[in-house]
């Protein structure tokens, strides 16, 4: 769902952003000052130029060839541009280079809090949105954080320098064009609100843009099978679209802002003209000295300019920061534990657990109590969104439970230390996620110091050697974004090779068989077995033939634990499991015949 203004409440604080911007760059405050020093300079030469012609036009021409300043009018206006070649080069790199360091910085800190951002705060924003914000926000915040600031204080040095020339030439002549100061600032004002406005929906709409085109890449298959290909142009489309309004609103209110500006500067130049060359004009007023103000007068145009064009690079910045912070100012993930856990017996006890997602939503889980020994072997059976998969999630604590508590070797789950409890499980799921790296470093992902032969026999416990020894690299073969290279099936069982490594006491199991055939279904049931048999393991299951050697089912519905028992005994009560094993024996009869 795109959003052309979703925090327009936020637009009021666009200073307090920009200071908190510049606080990143100041941090780099030697390399500020050196630019700050080299901008000095490029100021006075500004200046120097427009001062220059006076003597030029006053003496020098007025006296002919023989006056002795002419000689030295070409030595000081080649040393004048080459104090301002060395000066602009000077400040350019200091300011690119405090840019690239708040680049890194920010994207440093954005990406640690999306490691640590709570999981349900991922459910609400699209990933493109995130991506988006670490990728396109975070230049538009540095180009607003290092050149506009040094657009304001290059212009700014130089608009004073000139200003204060002119002013020591003619203090009459200077103050008649200070009269276009209201204006222009009541102009700055009304523009500098348009400009923000639109830069907020620029960004949430780059963050659809990306969303879109997320989404099309990662299910270019489904969209191609189902004949989706005119939809997602025609949801594109609108997008971009919208894109390219919001561009065109922004260029538009630039190409009329600076014109303006430039207009009002001119006008009040010919009334200066109008002035000096009437009989209202000061007769003190030399040639030399009327040429050197018009001089600087002109110079003046280009730093007013820039300066009214630098307010939308500003207000991109700060809409593009406000993004930003609202990310950085994310509660994290909580971590209330205090008691450390070097690795567990997997000792569970649900003890009358009840979840919601939201203060207004439905129960999702209901009083559910239950206890698991250690290394014995549970599955959770149901249909879908009876809670099976919610009540897994809580055992990391993805989730928190809403009422009850949940205790691991006698501590409340809560009081364990977030990254000893997460050490005590291994998971693996239908949805097998990989990362574009090798397949040992895949297998090797939660542990990382393994050895090479620790992740071969992973792998062979896996029964994945027999495809891994057939890669073009074996195990230095690279698999693609999510394992793109390799089928499910063998996605899957690289999956449970990096459980195996991970040697978690507890083992979290969601339809981990679900993508292989009869024959790797076999082999790697015969692996999980072998794993099983040491670990508490808590086994989500939609094939109900696969869990029948649990030690315990458990039948939940609609949030409720309803029957607890082996396969044998769910069977003789002749109640919801028998009645699930039914119609999945009709349907797996079916698809036989």
């Amino acid at each position: 769902m795109t959003t052309d203004d979703p925090h327009p409440q936020h637009l009021d604080s666009g200073w307090a952003v920009y200071r908190r911007l510049l606080g990143y760059a100041f941090v780099y405050w030697p390399l500020l000052a050196i630019a700050t020093v080299a901008m000095l300079g490029m100021a006075a030469t500004e200046a120097g130029f427009a001062a220059l012609m006076k003597p030029l036009m006053d003496e020098s021409f007025a006296e002919g060839d023989s006056h002795p300043l002419i000689p030295w009018i070409p030595v000081v206006l080649i040393g004048l541009f080459l104090i301002r070649g060395v000066a602009e080069f000077g400040s350019v790199y200091a300011m690119r280079y405090v840019g690239r360091q708040v680049v890194k910085r920010l994207r440093e800190e954005l990406f640690e809090r999306l490691l640590h951002m709570p999981v349900q705060r991922f459910q609400e924003q699209s990933s493109g949105e995130l991506i988006s914000r670490v990728t396109y926000n975070v230049e538009q915040v540095a180009t607003a954080a290092t050149d506009g600031f040094s657009t304001l204080v290059r212009d700014t040095l130089t608009i004073i320098a000139l200003l204060a020339w002119m002013f020591w030439l003619t203090p009459s002549l200077t103050l008649t064009i200070l009269v276009i100061a209201p204006v222009m600032a009541i102009l700055v004002r009304v523009v500098t609100k348009h400009f923000r406005r639109i830069s907020h929906r620029l960004q949430y709409n780059m963050g659809d843009v990306t969303h879109v085109t997320q989404e099309v890449i990662e299910g270019h298959r489904v969209v191609r099978i189902f004949g989706g290909e005119t939809y997602e142009r025609e949801r594109f489309e609108d997008i971009n679209e919208r894109n390219r309004r919001l561009h065109m609103r922004m260029e538009g209110i630039k190409a009329a802002y600076t014109p303006t500006i430039q207009f009002l500067v001119a006008a009040v130049l010919a009334f200066v003209i109008w002035v000096a060359t009437s009989d209202f004009g000061d007769d003190t007023v030399t040639a030399g000295t009327f040429v050197s103000f018009l001089t600087a007068m002109l110079l003046l145009l280009s730093p007013i300019r820039r300066l009214s064009m630098i307010n939308a690079t500003l207000q991109r910045g700060i809409a593009a920061g406000q993004n930003i912070f609202a990310v950085l100012d994310e509660t994290p993930e909580r971590d209330t534990g205090h008691v450390p856990l070097d690795r567990a017996e997997g000792h569970l006890v649900f003890d009358d657990v009840a979840f919601r997602y939201g203060p207004e939503g439905p129960d999702v889980l209901k009083a559910v109590s239950f206890e698991v020994k250690p290394g014995e072997n549970v599955a959770l059976v149901g249909r879908s969104g009876s809670g099976k998969t919610t009540l897994v999630n809580l055992l990391p604590r993805f989730y928190h439970p809403t009422e009850g508590r949940i205790v691991l070797d006698g501590h409340d789950l809560e009081t364990i230390r977030l990254r000893d409890l997460r050490r005590q499980i291994a998971y693996v799921g239908q949805n097998v996620t990989l990362f574009a790296d090798t397949v040992a470093a895949n297998i090797a992902y939660g542990r990382p110091e393994a050895s090479e032969a620790e992740i071969r026999e992973a792998a062979r416990a896996a029964h994945a050697l027999e495809f891994i020894d057939r890669l073009p690299e074996g195990m230095q073969t690279l698999v693609g974004e999510n394992g793109t290279r390799l089928s499910g099936g063998q996605r899957q069982r690289l999956a449970i090779a990096r459980a195996l490594l991970r040697d978690a006491p507890i083992l979290i199991l969601d339809e981990a068989t679900s993508a292989l055939d009869n024959e790797s279904e076999r082999q790697v049931q015969a692996a999980l077995d072998a794993l099983v048999s040491t670990r508490t393991t808590l086994v989500i299951a939609h094939r109900l033939s696969t869990v029948e050697g649990a030690d315990r089912i458990l039948v939940m519905d609609n949030g409720r634990v309803v029957e607890t028992g082996r396969h044998d005994e769910l069977i003789a009560l002749g109640g919801v499991y028998t009645l699930l094993h039914r119609l999945q024996f009709r349907e797996e009869v079916g698809d036989a015949g």
